[in-house]
């Protein structure tokens, strides 16, 4: 008797996914994250290594981009630690 609920507990446990469709969505959402920091701080050389470009310096690469990132990394780290229901 006690072996039946064992086996019938171990099929129950590899039945489950260990992400809901809910951490997916997170998931989804902090690469949109990731990706759009990373692309907005891409560009900023120059062609003419003798012309400087104050372009590296934007508020854009130096703050917008890095916070973008931070949050990106924190729903990751979200998505990955949420319980699904």
């Amino acid at each position: 008797m006690a072996k039946q609920n064992d086996l019938k507990n171990s099929e129950k446990d590899k039945k489950t996914m260990p992400f809901g469709r809910e951490n997916y969505k997170w998931v989804l959402i902090g690469l949109a994250f990731l990706l759009v920091g990373f692309l907005l701080m891409i560009g900023g050389g120059s062609d003419n290594p003798d012309v400087f470009n104050e372009g590296m310096f934007s508020f854009r690469r130096l703050t917008l981009s890095p916070i973008l990132i931070l949050i990106g990394f924190g729903i990751q780290f979200y998505a990955i630690m949420k319980k699904p229901k």
